[in-house]
C-alpha cells in the first residue's frame, strides 16, 4: 500500500512538472479579463483583474472573481462557452469563489437535498456572499455581513457528509457549513441555520500573525474528525482539527515556510495536502498514523507559473484526476 501510494505521488509529480511548463494550458492574462483554456479563450466580460476562477464539480460551469466587484458564471462545453449570469452584491474586489458540494445542488431533480447550485465568495468589503441557483436559472443571494471587517481573503465549503456519519447510526442530512479567512488574521466557521448564516465556533481561530491567504476544508468520508488548513502571509500553515461537533478546534503548525504561503489544495480523500508558497515551490504533505504531517514530495520547477491561483487550479485538477486512490 505504501509503495503504491509513493508510485502515485511520483506519477503526480511528473505530471505537475509537465503542467508547470505549459502556461498555455490554463492561464489568466495579465490584464485579467481573459481566461485561456487549451486553445479556447473565454472572454469573461469583467472590467478589471480576475483574482480567482473555479470550475464546478461537473466541469460545466466556471465562476470568476474580479476587482470589478462582480462574479461571472460561464457555461463551458467542448469548444464553446456561454455567459450565464453576473452575480453582484460586493462593494469591493472579490478575491475568491468556491462551489459547494453537488449534494447541495444536484442536477437530479429527485435529489432529496435539492437546494440549488451554491457558490460562496469573499471580498475586500468584508462580506461573504452565498449565491444559490433557482430552478428558473436565476440566482438568490445571502450575505454574511462583515464576516471579516477589514477584508475576506478566502472561503471554503465544509464536506457535505456530517461529522462521524460513517460510524454513527441513523440517517444524517448534509451539513451546510463553510470557513473563511481574512485580513484580521483569523479563521471563522459559519453554519446555515433556518436560512441565516451564523458563526459556529467561538472565538474565531487565531494562531497566525498576518493576513490569512487561503483556507481549505479537507474532504471527509464521514469519519469522526474534521480538518481545515489555513495559510498565511507570515509563512505558516496551520492545521485545525476537531473530533466532535461542539468541541473546540485545535491548531497545530504544519510548517513555517518563511515566505508567504498562497494557496493549498486537498486530494479527494483528504489525506494529501498540496502547498504553493512564495518561493514558487509546490510541496505535498501526508499525515502519518501518529498525526504528524510529513512532506512526501516537492516540485521546484514552477518558476514559470507565478500566479498562484492558477497554479492551485493545476494542482487541484491533477489531484482530482490522479489521486483518488490515496
Amino acid at each position: 500500500m505504501m509503495n503504491s501510494m509513493f508510485l502515485m505521488i511520483e506519477e503526480l509529480m511528473m505530471k505537475l512538472k509537465e503542467v508547470a511548463k505549459v502556461d498555455e494550458m490554463v492561464s489568466i492574462e495579465k490584464k485579467g479579463l481573459l481566461i485561456t483554456m487549451g486553445i479556447q479563450k473565454i472572454q469573461t466580460g469583467h472590467q478589471d483583474t480576475i483574482h480567482d476562477f473555479q470550475m464546478d464539480y461537473y466541469g460545466k460551469r466556471i465562476a470568476t472573481a474580479s476587482s470589478d466587484h462582480t462574479i461571472k458564471i460561464i457555461g463551458v462545453s467542448n469548444n464553446s462557452h456561454q455567459h450565464l449570469a453576473t452575480l453582484c452584491g460586493h462593494q469591493g474586489p472579490v478575491w475568491q469563489v468556491s462551489w459547494a458540494h453537488p449534494k447541495f445542488g444536484s442536477i437530479l431533480a429527485s435529489s432529496p437535498h435539492e437546494l440549488g447550485l451554491c457558490l460562496a465568495s469573499g471580498s475586500s468589503d468584508g462580506n461573504i456572499m452565498v449565491y444559490t441557483m433557482r430552478s428558473d436559472g436565476g440566482w438568490d443571494s445571502n450575505k454574511i455581513d462583515q464576516a471579516h471587517p477589514v477584508g475576506v481573503t478566502s472561503v471554503s465549503w465544509a464536506p457535505s457528509t456530517a461529522l462521524g456519519a460513517l460510524v454513527a447510526s441513523g440517517v444524517h442530512d448534509p451539513v451546510q457549513k463553510l470557513c473563511s479567512g481574512g485580513c484580521d488574521n483569523t479563521i471563522k466557521i459559519w453554519k446555515l441555520n433556518n436560512g441565516i448564516w451564523k458563526m459556529d465556533c467561538f472565538p474565531a481561530l487565531q494562531m497566525l500573525t498576518d493576513w490569512v491567504r487561503d483556507v481549505a476544508w479537507a474532504p471527509n468520508l464521514g469519519l469522526p474528525k474534521s480538518t481545515i488548513s489555513s495559510e498565511s502571509q507570515d509563512g505558516k500553515v496551520i492545521m485545525w482539527t476537531v473530533a466532535r461537533n461542539g468541541d473546540q478546534w485545535e491548531g497545530k503548525v504544519l510548517n513555517d515556510f518563511r515566505t508567504p504561503v498562497w494557496r493549498v489544495s486537498w486530494s479527494l480523500t483528504g489525506n494529501i495536502l498540496v502547498v504553493a508558497d512564495g518561493n514558487n515551490n509546490v510541496t505535498l504533505w501526508n499525515e502519518a498514523v501518529d498525526g504528524v504531517w510529513q512532506m512526501v514530495s516537492t516540485v521546484d520547477s514552477c518558476d514559470r507559473t507565478s500566479y498562484f491561483g492558477t497554479l492551485s487550479w493545476y494542482v487541484q485538477c491533477m489531484l482530482s484526476c490522479n489521486c483518488a486512490g490515496f
